[in-house]
């Protein structure tokens, strides 16, 4: 069900850029996302920050697009994203016990802490590359390009390095994670 949730917004940005251009797609984001925070309290009983986050963060940049008629801030949405997710994993490293990664619920992968601080530490400049990749997109290419990059190219991107990890960390997953 989280997965669905995570990509629910993708469909309806889409869709609603394709038959009304950006505008009607920042409606259809700030909508979306602000379904999924919803969809998520119904679900778990719980706030999902990042969900939170990132609905609030569409709302005000969405709003300031709306408002002004200019794109350019929806546009700098996933650059503020993923250079929050970076400067949290990143700034992991010097605040508190352990690293960010390492904190979330391991019934998968168990790693030593060494590997979870490199592995913390590669998310953590995979995200800086992808907000940088966002601002030089938004600023340098057509609206069209950008918007197929923030819909299919950072989720590919996201999976390619998820899945480059793979061969460095599969001697580490849970036994029953290999039977299944």
């Amino acid at each position: 069900m989280k997965i669905l949730l995570d990509y629910l917004w993708m469909p309806f940005f889409f869709g609603a850029y394709v038959w009304g251009g950006i505008y009607a797609a920042t409606v259809a984001l700030m909508a979306s996302l602000v379904a999924m925070v919803l969809l998520w309290w119904l679900w778990k009983r719980e706030l999902n920050r990042i969900y939170l986050f990132t609905a609030v963060l569409a709302c005000v940049l969405g709003g300031i697009t709306l408002y002004l008629r200019d794109p350019e801030f929806i546009k700098l949405k996933p650059t503020i994203v993923y250079a929050a997710f970076a400067v949290g994993l990143l700034g992991s490293h010097w605040i508190g016990e352990r690293v960010l990664l390492a904190r979330l619920p391991q019934k998968v992968i168990a790693l030593p802490d060494p590997v979870w601080r490199r592995v913390n530490f590669a998310w953590g400049l995979f995200f800086i590359a992808c907000a940088l990749l966002n601002l030089y997109v938004a600023r340098h290419f057509s609206e069209a390009t950008w918007v197929k990059l923030k819909l299919f190219g950072f989720t590919a991107l996201t999976m390619l390095f998820a899945v480059a990890h793979v061969p460095f960390l599969g001697k580490y997953l849970a036994d029953d994670a290999t039977r299944a």
